[in-house]
């Protein structure tokens, strides 16, 4: 398991200061000693998205999550969830939860949330027995059904415009509206966008390499697939310093999906691709290097590759979220420099 970050974002060191809270998703008790941590906006808020708009009439005391890190806005910004999604892929020890997730509720002092089983689609009915004031799914990908179905419980805060398209920075500005916490949002994502260029600027080996974030299947590599920008593993790769190459450019500019397949035949089109992140192993990396095609990629020839361990969670962490990126950060910034001192 990758080693955790020790950095801690001041925003949410700060609220954890200031709050216990438990498992209702409401601000501190009022014997509470501290500063309350109650919205700090004005109801009702509404909110924009792909299925319409969404409006909070008050400010919310039990709050749920649905779809893939959700949870992490409420928890970053000091308030605990009645209900969130069950990790199922990245969870190092099986309960369920991320172990970023794990470090703030123990910092919160808050009791496990009750966990949503997506593994065969939303479960409404457990949704709906946590009794939530507002739902957040700013990053997911549910479907008008379910958008439906999910506003019959709650105001439920969609994606802006693609599923599974909400990149990092918007989720957390969506969700923490929706709490009335607004401006707590926007000091987050300053903290984060601080802790992510600190870290760059200590790694000045990655400027003016380009990066594409892949996804490979040992048993067929006839097909490279690759994720766009418009996915949130391809955009951070640009925050950690990396640029897009012309591949990835020109097919994110023809779609608006989050993944593309590229033809091993045309192996070529990476040819300015100087660093190949994707999840695998070593035992990958050496299968791509004996490929008579795909060893043509530079970033396959050098070995610059970056193979983050399949269901771990630092290969989560490459899609970024609140909580993930100071937990992951320096981890995943380290493997991009040591493929980076490969390019030739």
């Amino acid at each position: 398991m990758p080693m955790r970050s020790s950095r801690v974002m001041a925003t949410a060191a700060a609220a954890a200061s200031a709050l216990v809270l438990a498992a209702c998703g409401s601000s501190a008790d009022d014997s509470g000693s501290g500063d309350d941590a109650s919205a700090s906006g004005e109801f009702p808020v509404t909110i924009e998205h792909a299925f319409g708009e969404t409006t909070i009439e008050s400010e919310p005391e039990r709050v749920a999550t649905v779809g893939w890190s959700n949870d992490e806005v409420p928890l970053a910004l000091g308030i605990v969830p009645v209900g969130m999604a069950k990790a199922t892929w990245g969870d190092d020890d099986g309960d369920g939860i991320m172990p970023w997730t794990e470090e703030r509720l123990e910092e919160l002092g808050g009791e496990t949330p009750a966990l949503f089983d997506e593994t065969e689609g939303i479960d409404f009915e457990a949704v709906a027995d946590t009794q939530p004031d507002v739902i957040l799914a700013a990053y997911s990908g549910l479907s008008q059904e379910e958008y439906d179905t999910l506003s019959k419980i709650a105001p439920v805060v969609a994606y802006p415009d693609t599923p599974w398209g909400t990149e990092w920075r918007e989720t957390i500005e969506l969700n923490s509206k929706a709490l009335g916490l607004e401006q707590e949002g926007k000091d987050l994502v300053a903290d984060l966008e601080q802790q992510i260029a600190d870290g760059v600027a200590d790694r000045p080996e990655l400027k003016g390499k380009t990066g594409v974030f892949a996804y490979l299947d040992p048993s067929d590599l006839s097909t490279i697939s690759y994720y766009t920008t418009h996915d949130p593993r391809a955009a951070f790769l640009v925050d950690l310093g990396l640029e897009t190459p012309a591949l990835v450019e020109k097919g994110s500019a023809s779609t608006d999906q989050f993944f593309l397949d590229q033809s091993a035949e045309e192996a070529d089109a990476f040819d300015d691709t100087d660093i190949l992140i994707g999840y695998g192993s070593e035992e990958l990396v050496a299968t791509l290097q004996e490929d008579p095609l795909l060893s043509q990629i530079p970033a396959v020839a050098n070995g610059a590759i970056v193979m983050l361990e399949d269901n771990t969670p630092l290969a989560a962490a490459g899609n970024p979220s609140a909580l993930s990126v100071p937990w992951a950060l320096s981890d995943y910034l380290d493997l991009l420099s040591a493929a980076a001192a490969k390019v030739q």
